[in-house]
């Protein structure tokens, strides 16, 4: 399956209530709403098993830290088809959550708000601000991989521009990763 572009920055952030695998945080079903923080939300489309997430795992983990100093939302969300992908299945989610995720891991079974948010890769962000409208949508830095390579970092970049209320010069870049596994 392929996506549409979906949603860019400008626009509103579209609904979604998932079952979380983090049960240290948030409980049962969150939603846009319950995940939402003072100043904004991170979603970040991820994983279990991409190799651009592996290596991005700590960096994921210091953006959640400084979006929550912020008062700004973060949580994951895993798309992937865990069907033919068994490590990104429910079991596996919460396997993983329960190794030191600091935010919620939503589970997006029918891979519908990967859909509607036209996210391709893992991982991928979306920086929505406090009024519901993303702000930036794309890649952590320029090396996933590798964190010793990269000379960037558009989100954290976004992130302080939000915060300090100033114009995000850079609201959109390609994700580098994995595509997400999409159902056949």
């Amino acid at each position: 399956m392929s996506t549409s572009n979906g949603i860019e920055p400008g626009q509103k952030a579209p609904l979604f209530e998932l079952p979380n695998a983090n049960s240290d945080l948030g409980g049962g079903n969150l939603s846009l709403s319950t995940t939402m923080g003072n100043n904004g939300l991170i979603i970040a489309f991820t994983c279990n098993h991409c190799p651009y997430v592996v290596g991005s795992e700590s960096r994921i983990e210091k953006m959640a830290l400084k979006a929550k100093e912020n008062s700004i939302g973060f949580v994951g969300i895993n798309s992937n088809d865990p069907v033919n992908y068994e490590s990104d299945s429910w079991l596996n989610m919460v396997k993983r959550a329960s190794k030191g995720m600091s935010y919620a891991y939503l589970h997006d079974a029918d891979q519908s708000v990967a859909t509607i948010y036209g996210a391709e890769r893992t991982p991928e962000f979306y920086l929505i601000n406090s009024s519901g409208i993303v702000v930036y949508r794309g890649r952590l830095d320029d090396s996933p991989r590798d964190p010793s390579h990269a000379t960037t970092s558009e989100l954290s970049g976004a992130i302080d521009s939000l915060i300090s209320g100033e114009k995000i010069i850079q609201d959109r870049t390609e994700s580098i990763g994995c595509s997400i596994k999409w159902k056949v």
